[in-house]
């Protein structure tokens, strides 16, 4: 952080150099604590990861709202996305389409994007523009790399016009901060996201492995009621690589879309589990996961009927080995994009009766089609040998193929983008009860 802060200021005086009195003269040459004092980026987690959403601005004083628009800030952010780009094209920038100004007592948006009484401005981004994902390679130790969030995301600011205090006795509007059109700020704090933010951190030791991982409970959790559990197991770019703790919350929506009726359909509230795999083995690393959710449904309030798991490409291969080794565990499943089941893992699945909803793009360039197909073909034979008839197999088990036109990204790895966009999976898993 200390080297970011002196990065800030290098640019700030690399870009402007005759307004630095202005705040000074603008306020009598009082030499009080004038001009912006922060700049926070906020950050949300959309369908296929975090963007900076809005910056919140801090001044000396109450902002008055009035005159405050669109025109009075420019904000630009890198157009770099690591699933198409090389981290060299971080630094190319462009500005962000601004939807909304508004005042706030805290440097946090409104549902509502409406002022109210307090000193900071909300500055809200369009989600589509091409500019402010914050997740970027991290290190390449075999031939796929790993992903970490930003720690210096580049988002910049720029004050157009002046921004005004409420007035005063004498009808006066002091000016908190003259516009600088020529000065581009840097953020100054560390980002704020309101879900991610709330995931709590913890490490499961197992036979000298390490499992990282974070969770969340409930808002009102309460220990004299139970709720579901929701495990989200990674794709392998969100592996623990020692330097990028929590990019399995961010680099895409699995971990925080339970938390959100916009996602789910419903107000039910849930424990989202997310461990940070280590890509040295589905067999070992199950076995790991395993233990940790016996450890962590004896900790927190877990209806233990109701234990699922979620996917994203590497994280079905944990899926289908421990759902093989525990099935008394796990009420059901959703595997979207990922590996293909084994013949005696399908049966374990089949033995069990354990629901199952298959996704995949059909022109998926990492991991083919024929994966998920054949995984459907296997379950289903598996099944089949439980004596069990087609109608009864296709309550327990699910499929879903997406063309390109289904996905908003063109990642057509990415079968958790449909997915999840589709409220009727996410409520069918919920529904699942073991």
């Amino acid at each position: 952080m200390a080297l970011r802060k002196k990065l800030v200021a290098l640019l700030a005086a690399a870009v402007v150099l005759t307004t630095a009195g202005a705040a000074y003269a603008n306020n009598g040459g009082s030499g009080t604590a004038t001009g912006i004092q922060s700049i926070t980026p906020i950050t949300t987690v959309y369908t296929y990861g975090q963007k900076v959403s809005a910056v919140a601005v801090e001044y000396a004083g109450t902002v008055d709202p009035v005159g405050l628009d669109a025109r009075t800030f420019t904000v630009a952010d890198t157009t770099y996305n690591f699933r198409f780009d090389p981290v060299e094209d971080l630094s190319k920038m462009a500005d962000r389409t601004i939807t909304h100004v508004y005042t706030n007592n805290r440097p946090h948006p409104r549902a509502d994007q409406r002022s109210v009484t307090g000193r900071y401005v909300i500055v809200e981004l369009d989600p589509a523009d091409t500019g402010g994902w914050t997740v970027q390679v991290s290190k390449c130790p075999t031939f796929l790399c790993t992903v970490k969030v930003n720690p210096d995301q580049p988002t910049t600011l720029v004050q157009r016009k002046p921004v005004h205090g409420l007035a005063t006795d004498g009808g006066n509007r002091p000016v908190l901060a003259p516009g600088t059109p020529n000065r581009v700020r840097a953020m100054t704090e560390e980002p704020v996201d309101r879900l991610v933010d709330d995931f709590r951190y913890a490490s499961f030791l197992s036979g000298g492995m390490v499992l990282p991982y974070h969770y969340h409970l409930p808002k009102n959790y309460q220990p004299g009621r139970t709720y579901p559990l929701m495990v989200v197991l990674p794709g392998h770019g969100m592996g623990f690589d020692g330097e990028n703790t929590g990019v399995q919350l961010a680099a895409d929506i699995p971990a925080t879309a339970w938390l959100q009726r916009s996602w789910t359909g419903s107000d039910e509230d849930v424990i989202v589990l997310a461990p940070q795999h280590q890509r040295v083995g589905a067999p070992a690393e199950a076995d790991l996961l395993v233990k940790l959710i016996d450890q962590f449904v004896t900790e927190h309030r877990v209806d233990t009927r109701r234990v699922y798991a979620t996917t994203v490409s590497y994280g079905s291969q944990l899926l289908w080995e421990a759902f093989a080794k525990r099935p008394d565990l796990f009420a059901g499943g959703l595997v979207t994009g990922g590996f293909q089941v084994s013949p005696t893992q399908a049966t374990a699945i089949a033995a069990a009766g354990i629901p199952i909803w298959i996704t995949h793009g059909v022109n998926d360039h990492l991991l083919n089609i024929s994966l998920a197909r054949n995984s459907r073909t296997a379950l289903r034979e598996a099944h089949a040998a439980e004596g069990r008839t087609p109608a009864q197999i296709d309550t327990l088990l699910r499929y879903t193929e997406y063309g390109n036109e289904a996905f908003t990204l063109p990642d057509y790895h990415a079968a958790y983008g449909p997915t999840y966009a589709d409220r009727g999976i996410l409520r069918w898993l919920l529904a699942q009860r073991g």
